[in-house]
């Protein structure tokens, strides 16, 4: 297994919640927990990756063989002949462990369970408070108190969010992540995330028979951003950390596919550049 940034195979160490990744906007290597095993999503974005992608919620997760699992592939990650043999060179750094997968983490009932598992082999391995912590969401349930409750507690071990906001009106939100969520409670959820957590958004800039993030689409979404910037002022809350701008790098498994294509690079830094310069924020290109 030699990872590279193109292939995030879920089942790359043989294990069922625990894998490892060389991420793009990471840039070192991630140690993934996939608290969706059954390739279930209450969302389905057309660029999604996950083959046999269904809609639904997390399963019940076995916690003791999860632990297990992640207390393996941290000392695997720890081991430099383990780097040596798995990792291309420029990204041999331990950079964080990501609570993603494939499907929303956030539709799992355990949540709180698994960040409170994670806690503790962290600790005895001697990397809390050093290893990032990252729960990459859609965000759609972060009104639920169960939910907003797991955020502050990832909070508490200084764990942040990547928010995903691909889209700022209904319609291309229901296009590219064919979901009905709307624009106001994308919004307000957003807001309440980054009160609970420190926020990145993460926003995919991709051709889907045309550029998504274009024209009236690119300013809907740095008005919606620019909204829950001044909520947040007006909450004297942390304000959002930043965008995570990123291009498509992955074969899509979504029937979708062949009308996705990935916008040149150079297409990429000038609208990170143009988002930037409307909200304020900084904004990390990843072609």
């Amino acid at each position: 297994m030699k990872l590279d940034t193109t292939n995030h195979d879920r089942d790359s160490a043989g294990m069922t919640y625990v894998y490892p990744v060389v991420s793009r906007r990471a840039r070192g290597v991630s140690i993934g927990i996939n608290l969706n095993p059954n390739n279930a999503c209450n969302w389905r974005c057309v660029y999604c990756q996950v083959p046999g992608l269904t809609r639904g919620a997390a399963p019940e997760l076995d916690l003791v063989q999860l632990e297990r699992e992640l207390r393996e592939m941290l000392a695997r990650a720890q081991d430099p002949q383990w780097m040596q043999a798995h990792v291309p060179e420029e990204a041999r750094r331990l950079n964080d462990v990501a609570l993603s997968g494939n499907g929303e983490p956030t539709t799992s009932e355990q949540l709180g369970e698994v960040l409170t598992l994670l806690e503790r082999a962290l600790s005895d391995a001697g990397l809390l408070g050093q290893l990032r912590i990252v729960l990459i969401s859609n965000g759609s349930l972060v009104h639920q108190p169960r939910v907003r409750a797991a955020l502050e507690q990832l909070a508490r071990l200084g764990g942040e969010v990547w928010f995903k906001l691909d889209a700022a009106t209904d319609s291309l939100r229901e296009r590219l992540n064919d979901t009905r969520i709307d624009s106001q409670r994308t919004l307000s959820n957003l807001v309440e995330c980054a009160t609970a957590c420190p926020t990145w958004l993460q926003t995919i800039a991709v051709d889907f028979e045309g550029p998504a993030l274009a024209g009236p689409e690119e300013k809907a979404w740095i008005e919606l951003v620019r909204a829950a910037c001044e909520r947040l002022a007006e909450r004297n809350a942390n304000p959002l950390r930043g965008v995570l701008l990123y291009g498509l790098a992955r074969t899509s498994h979504q029937p979708e596919a062949s009308r996705l294509s990935a916008l040149a690079p150079a297409e990429l830094e000038a609208l990170g550049k143009r988002l930037e310069a409307a909200t304020g924020l900084e904004v990390r290109v990843s072609p």
